[in-house]
Formats: structure tokens, C-alpha cells, sequence
């Protein structure tokens, strides 16, 4: 956003016969949907310039997100609806979107469909987690445990789990297989989080190879 945002086409944008623009703002890992505001010209310039999204509150006063509580959402990427009468951004939210409930998401209370149906927004949710537990260890976590005792012990996991896989795989019991997947992917998650890799850093390489 630093760099691109700058030479965001303004025009693309329609503001309505307030002056306003809907946003919405969606975390760029999870693709979780944080909120939904508004933004004015104003709103949207100083988002532009700094990189941080600001919005505009009930009042018409221009704010930056999180600013009391040292919070903010760094702009990663904007789109616009074809009627640029929309607009999505992308975010790398530090803090809460719902920081009275402790929320990370003011779109959180699920009224239809499975959980398991949200698919690859439970790798930025994990990530949290790992981080979590990673910068406040809790007693009795297994995932603090595996960071405590460091990259050796963690690797050994990764490969172990890998194994295990393999071994899954080759049986007719498909659970088996979906718990040993999980088994991986998690400590290879845990992996990252040690070596300082964003999970969005993995899928832009797979993005990259295109194949």
C-alpha cells in the first residue's frame, strides 16, 4: 500500500450523495471479513498517503483505525466493485476489530453453516494462535511447550508427522489420513512461526510457480 496506494485511480471510486463510500476491510491471510464502514475523500486520501486505513465515523469526523488503542490496519492491497460504489480492502490488522469483546473480527458470530466449510481462513487463524502462544506461553500448551524447547525438537516433529502421512496414506481409512494431514500442517506451522514466515509468503510463492 506504501508504495502502490499513491497511484490509486481516485475515480474508480463513486462516493454516494453523502460523500461517502462503503468498505469493507478483510484480513489478507485469513480472508477473514473484519467490518464493514465508511470512508469519505478525505478517509480515503489519508489512507492513501500513510498506508493505514482511516474511516469516517458517525459524526463525519476522519479517524484512524485502532489510534486509542495503538492498533491500525496496514492496507496491503484495494479493489473496487465494478460501479466503484464498493470498496475492499485488504488488511494486516495489529489488534482487535471488536476490541470491546476482544474480537479480532466484528463479523464473528456465525448464524448458518459449518465451521469446516470456512476452509483456508483457518490457516491465518492458526497462525494467531501459534503467535499467541509463541510471545505469552500458557502452561499446559503443547504449543508453547514445542517452542520452549526450540528448532530441533520442532523440525524432528515435522518429520515425524511427515512419516506418519506417508504411512496414512497408504491405509483405506481416509480419517486417518485428514488427522495426519492436520498433524503436519500444524507443526509445519509452528515451523514457520520460528523461522519468522508469514503463511502468505508460502501462498505467494505458490502463486508465483503457476503450475
Amino acid at each position: 500500500m506504501n508504495r502502490g496506494t499513491k497511484q490509486m485511480d481516485f475515480e474508480q471510486c463513486k462516493f454516494d450523495e453523502s460523500g461517502l463510500l462503503p468498505v469493507i476491510a478483510q484480513d489478507y491471510e485469513s480472508g477473514e471479513v473484519l467490518f464493514l464502514s465508511k470512508m469519505n475523500e478525505v478517509a480515503l486520501k489519508m489512507t492513501a498517503e500513510t498506508g493505514f486505513a482511516h474511516y469516517v465515523n458517525a459524526d463525519g469526523e476522519v479517524y484512524r483505525f485502532g489510534a486509542e488503542l495503538d492498533n491500525t490496519q496496514e492496507v496491503k492491497a484495494a479493489f473496487t466493485s465494478g460501479c466503484g460504489k464498493t470498496l475492499l480492502i485488504k488488511v494486516k490488522q495489529k489488534g482487535y476489530a471488536d476490541p470491546e469483546r476482544k474480537e479480532f473480527s466484528k463479523m464473528s458470530k456465525q448464524i448458518f453453516g459449518e465451521y469446516n466449510t470456512i476452509g483456508g481462513e483457518m490457516f491465518g487463524r492458526l497462525q494467531r494462535i501459534i503467535s499467541e502462544r509463541r510471545d505469552n506461553p500458557e502452561d499446559g500448551s503443547y504449543t508453547s511447550f514445542l517452542f520452549y524447547r526450540g528448532l530441533d525438537r520442532i523440525a524432528k516433529k515435522v518429520g515425524e508427522e511427515a512419516v506418519e502421512l506417508v504411512i496414512a496414506s497408504k491405509n483405506a481409512d481416509k480419517q486417518e489420513t485428514v488427522a495426519e494431514t492436520a498433524d503436519l500442517l500444524y507443526h509445519l506451522m509452528i515451523l514457520l512461526e520460528l523461522k519468522e514466515v508469514d503463511i502468505s509468503e508460502v501462498c505467494a510463492e505458490l502463486c508465483k510457480r503457476n503450475r
